[in-house]
């Protein structure tokens, strides 16, 4: 199977409350076909209140056929679930997944810093700017001889 044509049975269901479930999604949106799977992303835990899980407001549901997620788009986007109002379209790739790093840069985590990371003397950074340095004052020490062979001239 193509991944262009699980893309196509696949559906983003948004603007889910917070009392909606798998089990929940899978009731209203069976009555369009076949439904093979139903996904509802869990959000960051509240460290405060481990036992707490919640979703992030979306979910996804992939049918038979793209037949079927059709009529679920054309019968279910914009009307309510449980008193919200539902955005549903054709579930998008994401174009550059980023695992577990959400909207920050992977290395400001510091798991992937002490996994990742050398230190600057380890690196290979320290010596390569060393040999730029010396290799600038290289250049100027040249330029350098001349302009005090011009102030010892002037001194004498």
């Amino acid at each position: 199977m193509e991944d262009g044509t699980k893309t196509k049975r696949t559906i983003f269901v948004g603007g889910i409350g917070d009392d909606v479930d798998e089990t929940s999604l899978l009731e209203n949106f069976s009555t369009f076909g076949d439904v093979i799977e139903v996904q509802i992303p869990l959000a960051a835990s509240n460290p405060s209140q481990p036992t707490e899980t919640k979703h992030r407001g979306f979910g996804f549901v992939t049918f038979a056929s793209p037949a079927d997620a059709q009529d679920a788009i054309d019968n279910m986007d914009l009307n309510e679930l449980n008193g919200r109002v539902l955005k549903v379209n054709i579930a998008r790739q994401v174009k550059a997944p980023v695992q577990g790093a959400g909207n920050r840069a992977i290395w400001e985590s510091e798991e992937w810093l002490q996994h990742y990371a050398k230190p600057l003397s380890k690196s290979g950074g320290a010596a390569l700017r060393a040999k730029v340095r010396e290799g600038s004052k290289g250049a100027d020490d040249s330029g350098d001889q001349n302009e005090g062979d011009d102030d010892t001239a002037m001194e004498e």
